[in-house]
């Protein structure tokens, strides 16, 4: 079951970069490096994708793979900033 955030993610991914009406076509943890999903370009989209829809602030030093190669990856970021520890 995907979270709220895994499926608003997967839901941009797939109708804005992929041109999919037919949902994400990958795993929520396929990285986007790996299976060519997107491209830098595209990468940037989703910072601001993320930013607007989940009202967090994305600094660039936090632009890196370990937090924008996956839907599973950028969910986990955008709870880790939206909830602290």
């Amino acid at each position: 079951m995907q979270s709220e955030i895994e499926e608003k993610i997967s839901k941009f991914i797939a109708e804005t970069i992929l041109f999919s009406s037919k949902g994400y076509p990958y795993p929520i943890d396929a990285s986007f490096l790996e299976n060519g999903i997107v491209d830098s370009m595209n990468i940037m989209e989703i910072v601001m994708f993320v930013e607007e829809q989940f009202k967090i602030k994305v600094e660039d030093n936090e632009i890196t793979p370990d937090h924008f190669d996956s839907v599973l990856r950028i969910a986990c970021f955008v709870q880790g900033k939206k909830n602290p520890a």
